[in-house]
């Protein structure tokens, strides 16, 4: 699907969403949403892994470029004030600075490592067969076609089911879960490395992640974000900016 050939509420929309500036890194890590200077989202084409990086990215302690190709067996790192875009699959990341990411799987991705750091993922749908986790240090997160912003380091993990379903269990102890299904960042959580039965899992705000971000990956992939981009249900992007 070429970016002509959106239908025109939805083209009119991610226009008046994604011009707002330059393509680049915002101080606090975010994404900015558009595709000033050539960078129009569209399908990564076959042969092709990322989309946009700036700063010092590796995959697999090798430099990365815009020639990188990215799969499943493969580790991608960023340094400070460093990030990528990139696709696996049928699958899209935003990998933000400072984050270290091992990437499971044979054919698609099975497994998604955290091992610090943080990223905004959309997956697409698989056959039940084919179950997708993503883990940190003191979680194990059950992913079904959805989208997800995951932030991880020693004692804590933050999980905010942008949308779509997930099962979310404690590392410390596994009959400690919650399953989450979300239309538009519900039900964000921390998971704990420890703490009282009842306080592992812990509500959270909607932090360091935005919907124009999620519509730009989703478009590299081919999909749409599933909760609407006009009418009267919905409000406009929703932005989550962390607090320091």
């Amino acid at each position: 699907m070429k970016f002509d050939d959106i239908d025109d509420p939805r083209r009119d929309f991610l226009v008046k969403a994604l011009t707002a500036g330059a393509f680049a890194m915002g101080s606090n890590g975010l994404i900015a949403p558009v595709w000033a200077m050539g960078k129009i989202p569209k399908i990564i084409p076959p042969g092709k892994s990322i989309f946009d990086l700036s700063g010092r990215v590796t995959v697999n302690n090798m430099a990365a470029d815009l020639d990188t190709f990215i799969s499943p067996g493969d580790v991608v790192e960023t340094s400070a004030s460093s990030h990528a875009v990139f696709v696996v699959g049928k699958d899209a990341f935003i990998l933000r600075s400072n984050s270290r990411m091992e990437i499971e799987g044979s054919t698609i991705i099975n497994t998604i490592r955290l091992f610090s750091g943080r990223v905004l993922s959309v997956f697409g749908r698989r056959p039940a067969k084919n179950k997708l986790t993503m883990r940190t240090t003191t979680a194990t997160i059950g992913i079904r076609g959805t989208g997800v912003y995951m932030e991880a380091d020693p004692e804590k993990t933050y999980l905010c089911t942008c949308y779509g379903e997930t099962e979310l269990v404690s590392n410390s102890d596994k009959n400690i879960r919650q399953r989450i299904a979300a239309t538009h960042h519900d039900a964000p959580k921390y998971i704990l490395a420890k703490g009282s039965r009842n306080k592992i899992i812990q509500p959270a705000p909607m932090i360091n992640h935005t919907d124009d971000e999620l519509m730009l990956i989703e478009e590299l992939v081919g999909r749409e974000v599933p909760f609407g981009l006009e009418g009267d249900e919905y409000k406009g992007p929703r932005k989550g900016y962390d607090k320091y």
